[in-house]
């Protein structure tokens, strides 16, 4: 992104074009991203299908048992909104994309009652108990 380019006032201006999704949700893709590329062993392009396993990773920390509550509330409803709510970023100037990705790569990467009601853990520092 751009040094010059007014963040604020780029996703005010994608939330009036797609309304589908609150600035609330950009932000936290946006968080995720650096929180994706952060993990990884040198910086670099994230893939669509790494980005939605960097997403699920950070919601899980952030909002633990009510990841799928909040994406609710946020109209996602699966990886697929992940993807529409990048590809409007990018759309945007807010992030950028390589020829090879695609919305597509969004596409049903993770269940959601899988991934946040099946196999969900509460992980608990049992020495921190004592």
């Amino acid at each position: 992104m751009s040094e010059d380019v007014d963040a604020d006032a780029v996703l005010d201006h994608i939330i009036n074009l797609d309304e589908r999704y609150p600035r609330q949700a950009y932000c936290f893709v946006m968080d995720a991203l650096k929180h994706t590329t952060t993990t990884l062993p040198v910086r670099r392009h994230v893939s669509g299908q790494e980005l939605s396993m960097g997403i699920r990773e950070y919601a899980i920390q952030q909002f633990g048992i009510g990841v799928q509550l909040i994406f609710q509330q946020w109209g996602i409803k699966g990886t697929r909104d992940f993807g529409e709510i990048v590809f409007n970023m990018v759309n945007g100037g807010l992030m950028r994309k390589t020829d090879e990705d695609n919305l597509s790569d969004f596409d049903d990467v993770f269940d959601f009652k899988t991934e946040f009601e099946t196999n969900f853990e509460i992980k608990v520092d049992k020495s921190r108990l004592s």
